[in-house]
């Protein structure tokens, strides 16, 4: 292509269609205020466009936080291929799993939840929320949904915390304290929410800290446990979970090599494997749980659709008391 026609085709592309446009907000010394910042942030543009004095460059428009593809991530999927409305089809489509197993596992661990606590239900439409999210975020490929995202997982995993963490591990000045642990973990959750749009970063940190936490929680459990169930479940969500996280890592490590053989399905086979692996994960913390706050009851894991298939999602039923939501 001529230069001069590349140049002009340049100028006419809209700047939320260029890879991290969000970082390029104005020329240098074109400092906003922090009002003005925030009304661009929300996509209020044509106000907002300043220009340098004479020599000093042109102005760049600041990309709204719900445009197309204003987040820097970006993942191996090749954009637009089928729809000119979703950014990564198959990224996109493969979050309808969330939908279903999280309805599913409300259904199946309903007689649990009544005896154990009715915050189970809170942690499975949090499952499906993540796939809501999730799906916004392929489908444009926005900054805010990339938050959103982010925000949904750290919720679900502050929830799973609250509710099964045994109170041995609890930090000593709570003493025990399930009310006050659940108060920590819900402030200390506000907190992060808050910083992740001011530093976008530290969500991934606090992410990755619970998820070794728990991970280290479980494999504590793991070694000290006879329980041959018990360590079946464990050991299947470990590998599930593997799985999940090594499709993960490639698909942002060796994208170029994927892309090389025309294999874009990575993040979608992430999305299947983690889907599966949140009936597990759930199981896993339901028993674990019950051997510190219910010691006096059995569990037994089932698995649906019937407990003789090779493969099936399982659950829990607890022996009955009188609690009831």
């Amino acid at each position: 292509m001529p230069r001069a026609a590349a140049a002009a085709t340049a100028t006419a592309r809209p700047a939320w269609c260029n890879r991290g446009a969000a970082q390029q907000v104005f020329p240098p010394r074109a400092v906003l205020s922090p009002p003005r910042l925030g009304l661009a942030l929300l996509g209020w543009h044509a106000p907002l466009c300043q220009t340098q004095p004479a020599g000093g460059g042109r102005c760049i428009r600041m990309p709204s936080i719900f445009a197309y593809q204003s987040s820097e991530v970006d993942w191996c999927e090749s954009n637009f291929q089928h729809s000119e409305l979703v950014a990564e089809f198959y990224n996109t489509f493969s979050n309808i799993p969330f939908f279903i197993f999280g309805p599913l596992m409300m259904y199946l661990m309903h007689p649990y939840a009544q005896k154990r606590s009715c915050s189970i239900y809170v942690f499975c439409i949090l499952f499906m929320v993540i796939g809501l999210f999730s799906m916004y975020f392929h489908m444009t490929l926005s900054f805010l949904g990339q938050l959103l995202d982010e925000i949904s997982i750290l919720w679900l995993l502050a929830s799973g915390y609250s509710i099964w963490l045994p109170r041995c591990y609890f930090p000593a000045f709570l003493r025990e304290n399930r009310s006050q642990f659940t108060r920590l973990v819900f402030i200390t959750t506000v907190v992060s929410t808050f910083l992740s749009f001011l530093r976008p970063t530290i969500n991934a940190y606090v992410l990755n800290v619970i998820a070794l936490h728990i991970v280290y929680i479980v494999f504590q459990e793991y070694r000290k446990t006879s329980n041959k169930e018990f360590c079946h479940v464990i050991e299947v969500s470990i590998l599930l979970w593997a799985s999940a996280f090594t499709s993960w890592v490639s698909d942002r490590v060796f994208c170029s090599f994927w892309q090389r053989i025309h294999f874009f399905y990575l993040h979608s086979i992430w999305h299947l494997l983690i889907s599966v692996t949140f009936p597990y994960g759930m199981v896993t913390m339901a028993l674990l749980d019950a051997r510190y706050e219910l010691p006096d009851k059995t569990l037994k894991v089932h698995y649906w659709p019937w407990d003789t298939w090779p493969v099936g999602l399982p659950y829990v039923e607890i022996s009955s008391d009188n609690k009831k939501c």
